[in-house]
């Protein structure tokens, strides 16, 4: 059998896996009481079983007895996922604290960077190179490991939404490792995607169950240490752009939900009802509507991603600002930061249409 057939053995038996499994884990997680209460942030009605990401790790696992990882960090990546799996689950059971969620995340992400598994050197333009250093490089692996972890579970907040954007953006992973030769990291995409497409026909619109947790926060943590794998490893300044662009939707979103807050004068960790989704909703998109907007949205920071990658210099700067552009103006569009706070917008008129900008009390 060669490799792409086994591949693709891979992909199909995760599949499977996780889609004859789901049905079996929305009985246990309605059996053992691990359900989600609809309250005034959810947009959901009625009770709905959680903690679905079990399918996907079980069909994760039956991937790998499929094609085997070998890899000198691939042991510390299955405990710092043991770790994180265990800690979605006692979410999805007692809905733990933001702290102790914190703690479990960066137990497990230092248990990835002591495994040797960092961002560890820069290329700049000019033949310039900067030697991060173990703590800096620790520090930064750390950051991006949880960041991405929570960012995956922030945007957990509709039928089918971090499943397709998780899937969306391991694709983009996936081909991006293709064309740079980072083959380590395709059979634990084509495995992720897989697991995840069984999930999702029971997870989209209307669902049947959520992934929780236990779901968000694996993928989230799955995502973040391929991406240092197959993108992170040793970088071009550029390339340090790539996953950012590629994971744009859920990392933009968890940003200006900080900024928002703060601005706001509440705590980082208090939700709220001002997601991206939930501003879409807001506006008048029907459920289904709003996730494959955002789906098509992530699809273009993909491609992005791509064009990006095989662009020169000037090029890369040119795409990097018109995407921050692009971003801004959406976030002020759709009242990310605040229905009334919209400065570059505010900057347009009174510059540019010479109107007077009206000013708010907040």
């Amino acid at each position: 059998m060669s490799q792409l057939e086994l591949y693709i053995l891979a992909f199909f038996v995760a599949f499977t896996v996780s889609l004859l499994s789901t049905p079996l884990v929305i009985k246990f997680a309605k059996a053992i009481g691990a359900v989600d209460q609809p309250d005034y942030r959810k947009v959901h009605k009625q009770v709905m079983p959680r903690m679905g990401g079990i399918a996907i790790i079980i069909g994760t696992i039956a991937g790998f007895l499929i094609v085997p990882v070998e890899s000198p960090y691939i042991t510390s990546i299955i405990v710092g996922a043991g770790i994180i799996v265990i800690v979605g689950l006692l979410d999805d059971l007692y809905t733990l604290s933001a702290k102790y969620k914190l703690i479990g995340q960066l137990l497990a992400a230092g248990i990835v960077v002591m495994s040797g598994l960092r961002i560890e050197l820069i290329n700049l333009p000019f033949d310039v190179q900067i030697q991060l250093g173990f703590v800096l490089s620790a520090i930064l692996t750390v950051l991006w490991i949880v960041a991405i972890t929570n960012a995956i579970n922030l945007i957990d907040g509709l039928d089918g939404l971090a499943a397709g954007v998780s899937t969306i953006a391991l694709a983009s992973i996936l081909a991006m490792a293709i064309l740079d030769g980072q083959y380590l990291v395709v059979p634990i995409a084509i495995i992720l995607i897989g697991s995840i497409l069984g999930f999702l026909p029971f997870n989209f619109n209307p669902a049947k169950i959520f992934m929780g947790d236990t779901g968000a926060l694996f993928l989230g943590y799955a995502i973040a240490v391929i991406s240092v794998m197959g993108l992170f490893k040793s970088v071009t300044v550029f390339s340090l752009v790539i996953p950012i662009i590629i994971l744009a939707i859920p990392i933009f979103d968890t940003i200006f939900a900080i900024v928002r807050r703060i601005l706001n004068k509440k705590k980082i960790s208090e939700p709220d009802k001002s997601h991206l989704h939930h501003c879409l909703l807001e506006m008048g998109f029907s459920h289904r509507k709003t996730v494959l907007i955002i789906y098509v949205v992530n699809i273009f920071f993909g491609v992005s991603a791509i064009v990006f990658s095989n662009a020169a210099l000037w090029g890369s700067v040119i795409i990097i600002a018109v995407l921050l552009l692009l971003i801004e103006l959406s976030a002020e569009l759709i009242g990310l930061i605040g229905n009334r706070r919209k400065p570059l917008i505010n900057m347009f008129r009174r510059f540019v249409l010479k109107r007077p900008v009206r000013k708010h009390s907040n």
